[in-house]
């Protein structure tokens, strides 16, 4: 044999053992990835306009399987509570134990312990509420309300309840992270740079984005290494021979 020959041979050999390992790796990112996401994420199909335009009705999102301590103001949670029909339904933390929350001042927007809360997030150039009130927070709970507040039954519509609308934290079963469908609303949701300032600030992501990562480089590992063997034999057969 050539020494060309023993070389392509050679090269041949290396590029089979590193596609080999290229698609080993890749799987065990993607699989690693998809599974870990299934045990930490759990989709929802959002079933009103209540939290519009963050999220739509018929919109799937993927919220993290938390406990409801691990809770902050300005979160979009999952909860279901049979006061409020026992239904899981999605709001987001607008109080929690020990805040007053009331609305409006005399800009038109929420406040929380007297502090003025200027929600980006909220369609419009209206009112932060079109209707007035104000509720202290009970202690271990949440006050919630929609994004859409002239469409949302949230705390505003349970003043009246014992908890003066608020639920327990032990109602939430999860904080929602992105937007999963449609392709047109994918995305991250960010957390609301509003409620930094009050104390205990706002939660830190989960860890959706480097699972996502990890599958996505798990895909293109897995790809590249199976398509290395046909790309390079269609290579060797079209090299010329060499004496």
């Amino acid at each position: 044999m050539s020494t060309a020959g023993r070389t392509a041979d050679g090269s041949g050999k290396l590029g089979g053992v590193l596609s080999g390992i290229a698609v080993a790796v890749g799987c065990v990112l993607f699989l690693g990835g998809f599974a870990w996401a299934a045990l930490l994420y759990q989709p929802y199909t959002v079933p009103t306009d209540s939290m519009a335009p963050t999220v739509a009705p018929g919109d799937r999102v993927l919220a993290e399987r938390i406990d409801g301590g691990e809770v902050r103001r300005g979160d979009v949670v999952v909860f279901t509570d049979e006061v409020w029909g026992d239904l899981p339904m999605i709001k987001r933390v607008v109080g929690t134990g020990g805040d007053k929350v009331a609305c409006c001042d005399d800009e038109g927007r929420l406040t929380v312990n007297g502090e003025p809360v200027d929600e980006s997030y909220l369609p419009g150039d209206g009112p932060a509420s079109p209707s007035t009130f104000s509720a202290t927070v009970p202690r271990d709970s949440l006050f919630l309300l929609g994004d859409n507040r002239g469409a949302s039954l949230d705390s505003r519509e349970h003043l009246a309840d014992g908890d003066h609308g608020a639920v327990p934290r032990a109602a939430v079963s999860g904080r929602v992270d992105a937007a999963a469908w449609p392709p047109e609303d994918l995305g991250m949701l960010p957390r609301p740079a509003a409620f930094e300032g009050l104390p205990g600030g706002v939660s830190e992501p989960g860890p959706l984005r480097p699972l996502t990562w990890a599958v996505v480089a798990g895909t293109a590992l897995i790809l590249g290494g199976a398509a290395y063997g046909p790309v390079a034999n269609r290579r060797r057969r079209k090299a010329p021979a060499r004496a």
